[in-house]
């Protein structure tokens, strides 16, 4: 796609929001390809997974919970640190939030680089961001975990938990183990691409077989439909670990035969977009997920800060 501004600036088409129940305490909220929202309705409170990208996006998620329970969102997970996922907490002030919870390594990574993280998403993907106005400044959570923790809802046991890296050092997936349903924000994506600027590929595919040692009946990806079936979760997972792999793969041989930037690009299509080019946001992530491959294979173990002047001029360069 030849084109000097984001492909996402083209993106303006409304999605259509599924609000799907998957067990008697968890549902999904879904759009089309757009970034997913998780919701538990526990015995006196509800969690939230995923707080949206603004305040006033948010309360189309509210709307859907309050027609199932008045009971109040107490909480709300973060995934991981991206703008999209998390500037819409302060959304849920007015429906009784006590707690925004996050792994220490999401808020490190808040201190690091949230406001560029901001700064570079809005300016990249305009469509995401309805009344970015309304957002008040970064997220920054009140309660941090290393590695695991569980907070009961009532009677019902949710684990929070990091089972490794994969799109973002942070990474954290919700597993409510009573009703077999994982939450997986972003190191699960089906029928959408996934956006690794921020990952660790090298990483990504044991995280996932992690995963799938949950053996969960359903899982909510972080972009495309809910996975009900037993079968849709593995192929989800599966998915996305051809996804990552393919990709990591391609920059190591690229790298290793001293390509440029530009031809690591050309050199990765021929392997991605056969398999992969028809899916929603593929034309948006790859130039940036083939500039983090290209460093991670290059020897370069953290991911750069994006921001919104590095996000053009790597643009500019791959459409020379």
């Amino acid at each position: 796609m030849n084109t000097k501004v984001f492909a996402s600036q083209a993106d303006l088409e409304v999605k259509q929001i599924s609000f799907d129940k998957l067990s008697e305490h968890a549902y999904a909220y879904t759009a089309e390809g757009d970034p997913n929202t998780g919701i538990i309705v526990g015995d006196d409170a509800v969690m939230i997974i995923d707080a949206t990208a603004t305040p006033v996006m948010a309360q189309g998620v509210v709307a859907k919970v309050r027609e199932i329970t008045d009971k109040p969102i107490k909480y709300v997970v973060l995934t991981h640190y991206h703008a999209v996922r998390v500037l819409g907490a302060s959304g849920y002030k007015d429906e009784g939030l006590e707690q925004i919870i996050a792994s220490r390594d999401t808020y490190d990574l808040i201190v690091e680089r949230g406001q560029q993280d901001m700064e570079s998403e809005i300016g990249r993907f305009p469509r995401l961001f309805d009344a970015v106005e309304s957002v008040p400044g970064l997220t920054w959570p009140t309660i941090t975990f290393h590695g695991e923790m569980s907070l009961w809802l009532g009677k019902l046991e949710v684990k929070i938990m990091q089972c490794g890296r994969g799109h973002t050092k942070g990474d954290t997936v919700v597993w409510l183990p009573q009703d077999g349903v994982l939450f997986s924000g972003d190191l699960v994506e089906f029928d959408a691409a996934c956006y690794t600027g921020d990952a660790y590929l090298a990483d990504w595919p044991a995280t996932l077989d992690r995963l799938v040692q949950f053996g969960a009946a359903k899982l909510v990806p972080g972009r495309g439909p809910a996975l009900t079936t037993p079968e849709r979760v593995e192929e989800g997972l599966a998915y996305t670990k051809a996804f990552v792999s393919t990709l990591y793969r391609s920059a190591q041989e690229a790298v290793a035969q001293g390509m440029d930037l530009k031809a690591t690009m050309a050199h990765t299509r021929k392997h991605m977009d056969p398999h992969f080019g028809q899916v929603f946001i593929y034309e948006h992530c790859l130039p940036f997920d083939v500039t983090r491959a290209h460093d991670e294979a290059s020897g370069i173990r953290d991911p750069r800060i994006w921001t919104a002047e590095r996000d053009q001029q790597m643009w500019h360069a791959l459409q020379e």
